[in-house]
């Protein structure tokens, strides 16, 4: 990173922030003006994957973009940002999205402190969770690994689709799931069930760095049976 430490620290807060108040905000909204569940998820769905591409692209350049201590933690082992600065990430990662909490409450007019008394509780969840952040990690590495200029859209959609196919709607952030835990609305989860979705969400994480060091190691992987393939790499 060329951006200085503060600038850095600025960019993961607001884009952490601008990120929670986005699923929560839009949870509000989207239960507002629906009683149909799953057309309040779409709701809550589409605004999440579309200000990833957004704040991944704009805020990138600057942090990296992680807005994940998950995420950070995984680059603070490949040793592609230093242990001090990972754990300034963090705080600023759970700061903004504790801030992005209380500016969507209050946009909608909400007490700005909740506290969430949403159920989010046993092993299917926790198997969610470990699966939507593997997915993650996973795609993030392997799209800097063959296509980094497409990144922002690969988290995007990846979050997108992992909102449906998981039975928790894809947390996969420990971040803003601690900021979930202060909105007692469509998008909170109780402070209890914390612990085990950020566990879940860090072994899931470790899971897919490991996997793709093994995954994506080769130099090469042009198929033998594609001549242009073999010549681009």
């Amino acid at each position: 990173m060329t951006t200085d430490l503060p600038r850095r620290l600025v960019a993961e807060a607001l884009g952490t922030s601008t990120l929670v108040a986005t699923v929560v905000g839009s949870g509000i909204m989207a239960d507002r003006l629906t009683d149909d569940v799953a057309l309040a998820l779409l709701g809550n769905t589409v605004p999440t994957g579309a200000i990833l591409v957004v704040l991944i692209t704009i805020l990138g350049p600057l942090s990296g973009a992680h807005f994940n201590p998950a995420v950070t933690l995984v680059f603070g082992l490949r040793r592609e940002i230093g242990a001090n600065a990972a754990m300034l990430y963090v705080l600023a990662q759970v700061a903004g999205g504790l801030a992005g909490t209380m500016i969507a409450h209050a946009m909608f007019d909400l007490p700005v402190l909740q506290v969430a008394t949403t159920a989010r509780t046993g092993t299917g969840q926790w198997l969610a969770e470990a699966v939507a952040a593997f997915g993650l990690v996973f795609t993030i590495l392997a799209g800097l690994r063959f296509r980094p200029d497409a990144v922002a859209w690969l988290i995007g959609l990846y979050i997108t689709a992992a909102y449906w196919f998981t039975a928790s709607t894809s947390f996969a952030n420990p971040a803003v799931a601690v900021a979930r835990a202060f909105s007692n609305t469509f998008s909170g989860i109780r402070p209890i069930d914390l612990p085990a979705f950020i566990v879940a969400e860090m072994l899931g994480a470790l899971v897919a760095m490991s996997f793709a060091g093994w995954l994506l190691a080769g130099k090469e992987f042009a198929s033998t049976d594609n001549p242009k393939l073999e010549a681009a790499g």
